[in-house]
């Protein structure tokens, strides 16, 4: 258990933190437009020639290096076909990046040195627009701000999508992402897709290359694996989506105490079209959702801009980061859940950015334009200036580094789930602080998909993000907490992993958990048979070949596995590998004050 900080000061930092965050605020509104937008995620020596390829946040969870011979940047399909063909003529492996490079895991890793990065950068135009079939035909590269840009051009909306608008359409469909939403066909892009133009290897007869046109009634099997596919299919050219006439959402936040949260979150769904949480478990308390459609010639022009995906300040950014490093070295739980309130508290009387007419709130409920409400992520909007300001997770600053752990819990299961960390949260009030400085757990909703690799039920998806030591060997404050509530979902629930984010262990044995695996396999076995846009990475999630567990002294500090043994913890700063709290078959790096105990283990 943490040592706790002296009510002095304690005091001492909500006065440091409301300082910071006075500052935090300030940049955040005035720079809303002024930022530097990410770099390319690919890096190369020479030309496009060897090349290293990263994600948006500058580390992989086992901050490994991917490294690849060429990187090629295709502007139409020809082109992409042309790279293709002759990369697998060669026999080469192939991986696909997009512009941003949002997923956490290691989907755009090739194997080796000698492998092939294809980019999708500049596949980023809109094919075509169907009004009155209500279609849009977009590249893969375009993203989900320039998709619901042009869709609403013509008058049409993207029913669900995620919050941030930086993925691409290709990247939507190989991970999976998703809004909230039980209504519908549910809050997945993939499930809106009618047509998908893929370019895999071919064979000699094929000129090496082979463009497959996918449909869900043409092709079934083939459409179902397509739709959420790693990248070990092929390159998506193309996507076609099913959009609906354009129309207005009216909604308000509302925080409530957490007491009867268990029940609320199974029905609430079925209650409000868009709904959501952000839960603050060591407060006690939620925010709800309440987010409707309603008729498009309602009056209000509201507008999402959500604050934490605005540009900031660099330098307020860096303070925030040491002031964590800080509370870190000192266990110092009072003063992360001083920052905790500070910042929940702001953001809600905020409306985490929400506007009645663009620039100012006024009041709920805020009602505003599809295109307008689903998505923001202004920090990408930006110009270069030098890096005063940047999104706050930019790896070329001292800024935001985290973990993130999603899951999908099972809709029949989640009371039991909310319940077992509000057994947590008994034990150690302050313990889920840590997660309230992230803006606490958000919580969608998602459906079963007729994807292979999609959702399996209806369930809601917990999104965990924490603080992340830049030294891999460093321990984390209450970290056994989040290791045990990570364990509990995923082998009490058998929660689903986000396929583009999570740490290591997530994985493991995920394959097991997809009834349609091999459906999917057969598949990528008929387009691809050499593997060449497969990975190490994509066979050990897939259960071809290895697994994702690394075993190491600290492994588990990571969760680059569980620990069975102290050494996978860090003993000689006094965390231990023992059971967890609540789930007593969790393994998890829980901290020991016995100093007997730790000097023995130093001998």
């Amino acid at each position: 258990m943490a040592s706790t900080s002296s009510p002095s000061y304690g005091s001492q930092n909500a006065a440091f933190w409301r300082t910071i965050f006075v500052l935090h605020c300030i940049s955040t509104l005035v720079f809303t437009t002024i930022s530097t937008p990410p770099e390319d995620p690919v890096k190369c020596v020479s030309g496009n020639t060897n090349c290293t390829v990263t994600n948006s946040y500058g580390v992989f969870p086992d901050r490994s290096t991917c490294r690849a011979a060429n990187v090629a940047y295709p502007t139409t399909e020809a082109e992409l076909i042309s790279v293709v063909a002759a990369a697998t003529k060669a026999g080469r492996k192939m991986r696909v990046t997009t512009r941003y490079s949002h997923s956490i895991t290691k989907l755009v890793c090739t194997d080796g040195t000698d492998g092939l990065l294809i980019s999708t950068k500049f596949l980023n135009h809109t094919v075509r627009a169907d009004a009155k079939a209500m279609t849009l035909t977009a590249e893969s590269g375009v993203t989900l701000r320039q998709l619901i840009a042009e869709a609403a051009k013509v008058g049409m909306a993207l029913p669900y999508a995620p919050y941030w608008w930086g993925l691409t359409v290709g990247g939507m469909m190989g991970t999976g992402a998703h809004g909230s939403s039980l209504w519908g066909k549910g809050s997945a892009v993939h499930d809106y897709v009618t047509e998908i133009r893929m370019v895999s290897p071919g064979s000699v007869n094929d000129g090496f290359a082979k463009v497959r046109v996918l449909g869900e009634t043409t092709t079934p099997n083939e459409f179902n694996a397509a739709k959420v596919s790693l990248g070990v299919l092929g390159v998506i050219s193309q996507v076609t989506l099913k959009l609906q006439p354009m129309f207005k959402r009216s909604l308000r936040y509302v925080m409530k105490n957490d007491s009867d949260f268990g029940d609320q979150a199974v029905t609430f769904g079925k209650k409000h079209e868009f709904a959501d949480f952000i839960w603050l478990p060591s407060q006690g308390k939620v925010v709800y959702r309440m987010d409707d459609r309603v008729a498009v010639n309602t009056s209000g022009n509201g507008l999402l801009d959500f604050m934490p995906f605005r540009s900031q300040l660099s330098a307020a950014l860096a303070i925030i980061r040491s002031s964590e490093e800080t509370q870190e070295r000192f266990r110092d739980a009072n003063g992360k859940c001083a920052g905790a309130t500070l910042i929940s508290s702001t953001l809600f009387a905020t409306s985490y950015g929400l506007t009645n007419n663009g620039m100012i709130f006024t009041g709920y409920p805020v009602i505003g334009s599809q295109n307008r409400m689903m998505s923001s992520g202004s920090c990408l909007d930006s110009l270069h200036d030098g890096l005063i300001t940047a999104c706050p997770w930019d790896s070329r600053i001292k800024s935001e580094f985290f973990h993130q752990t999603t899951f999908s819990i099972p809709l029949t299961q989640v009371k039991s789930f909310i319940n077992d960390i509000k057994s947590l949260v008994k034990i150690e009030s302050k313990s889920l602080c840590i997660l309230e400085l992230y803006d606490g757990i958000l919580m969608r909703y998602v459906t079963s998909s007729p994807a292979y690799l999609g959702k399996e039920t209806e369930a809601l998806d917990f999104d965990l993000t924490y603080y992340r030591a830049k030294n891999p060997l460093a321990p984390r404050l209450y970290e056994d907490f989040i290791e045990e509530i990570e364990q509990i979902a995923l082998f009490k629930y058998n929660a689903l992993p986000h396929w583009g984010k999570n740490r290591n262990l997530a994985f493991d044995g995920v394959n097991k958990k997809y009834k349609n695996v091999p459906a999917f396999l057969k598949v990528k076995e008929s387009y691809d048979p050499m593997g060449l846009f497969s990975s190490e990475w994509t066979d050990q999630i897939l259960g071809i070949k290895g697994n994702v567990t690394i075993i190491k002294d600290g492994c588990a500090l990571e969760g680059l596995c569980i620990c069975s043994e102290d050494a996978h913890c860090a003993p000689t700063k006094g965390y231990l590998c023992r059971p967890g709290k609540v789930y007593t078959e969790a393994r998890v790096c829980t901290r020991v004050d016995d100093i007997s105990v730790i000097q023995s283990l130093s001998y």
